[in-house]
């Protein structure tokens, strides 16, 4: 798996069909409709997600290893 900003992932979800509710600081927060799971992306610059946090978020996002590019 490769490692992704959260700026990056932002985009991955956006073409996914996931809509920006709302930013809370530095955190970005993600809904679907028809979802009740919410998901909250951490944007720092350019600085990479923790790879356990960047699984679980691909996991609900049904983002897979070839659409990081």
């Amino acid at each position: 798996m490769k490692a992704i900003s959260g700026k990056r992932m932002c985009q991955l979800l956006d073409d996914k069909e996931w809509f920006l509710l709302r930013v809370n600081g530095s955190h970005h927060i993600y809904g679907k409709p028809g979802r009740i799971e919410k998901i909250s992306v951490p944007v720092h610059g350019q600085k990479s997600m923790k790879p356990g946090l960047q699984k679980h978020i691909m996991k609900i996002a049904g983002i897979s290893d070839s659409d990081l590019g």
